[in-house]
């Protein structure tokens, strides 16, 4: 039962010469929620970013579902990781980015079937299959034929999300997922990955500044600040008392700003 899916040791990352992951050690079980918060540039979205292989790592190891992500094994000896492998990791993981990232040019329909058809190759009449039974779990069939400029960016997040589901990854992972959305659409895309949560025994690593959706959706919550977690425990633990007088400023700079706006 407590397996980590996700399992990094020692992990360094540079973008020249600034350090964005300090020796991080993080672990996630499998079928656990976890938020990362923390200020901007403290190396969340990097997080996400390498174990979708977006970014290299510099040093250190990651497994996922038990399998080395960025290194291979040939016989006993672990190397860097081929196309091949990373193209097979990739499959355990969907990710949900800030910007939708949908093809402007295909139907709702078409974002969602062309991966499962050319990637995992599923037969198309199977692949619309399971992208009707996303659309409606996002609550979007009656829009599957429309493409993403006649959607608002609530309901493109939303194709998003059934997108990366079609996929049937077993790690779901969101990088603010509302930040680009006008506040009043923000509600929307909240209750789907909400009710994903609770209905779908995904493993979820979720960054996000919706400190009071954090608050319910998570079972643990991650503070990073420079490049390492500061502090980690459950919503109540973190919100109600935060041991580290950095994670005390945070959330207080943080509420501050709420009531100022």
């Amino acid at each position: 039962m407590n397996t980590p899916m996700i399992k990094m040791e020692k992990v360094v990352k540079r973008f020249g010469d600034a350090l964005v992951l300090d020796s991080l050690d993080f672990e996630v079980t499998r079928g656990e929620k976890v938020t990362i918060i923390g200020p901007s540039g403290s190396g969340k979205s990097t997080v996400l970013r390498i174990l979708m292989t977006l970014e290299h790592i510099d040093e250190g190891l990651i497994t996922v579902a038990g399998k080395p992500l960025w290194h291979e094994y040939k016989g006993d000896q672990l190397v860097p990781a081929s196309e091949a492998h990373l193209r097979m990791m990739r499959k355990e993981m969907g990710m949900v980015f800030q910007q939708f990232n949908l093809f402007p040019h295909m139907t709702v329909l078409r974002n969602i079937t062309e991966s499962p058809i050319h990637v995992l190759g599923l037969p198309k009449r199977k692949a619309r299959e399971r992208a009707y039974e996303y659309l409606e779990l996002v609550g979007l069939t009656e829009h599957a034929e429309k493409f993403p400029s006649q959607l608002s960016g609530g309901q493109q997040q939303r194709v998003a999300i059934a997108r990366a589901l079609a996929m049937r990854p077993n790690i779901m992972l969101f990088d603010e997922p509302t930040s680009a959305l006008d506040p009043e659409l923000v509600g929307e895309v909240l209750s789907v990955i909400q009710r994903l949560s609770e209905e779908h025994d995904l493993t979820m690593l979720l960054v996000t500044h919706e400190m009071q959706f954090a608050k319910q959706i998570s079972d643990r919550i991650c503070f990073f600040d420079k490049g390492n977690i500061v502090e980690q425990g459950t919503p109540e633990q973190i919100f109600n008392a935060p041991q580290e007088e950095r994670t005390r400023e945070f959330l207080k700079g943080f509420m501050d700003a709420q009531q100022a706006g």
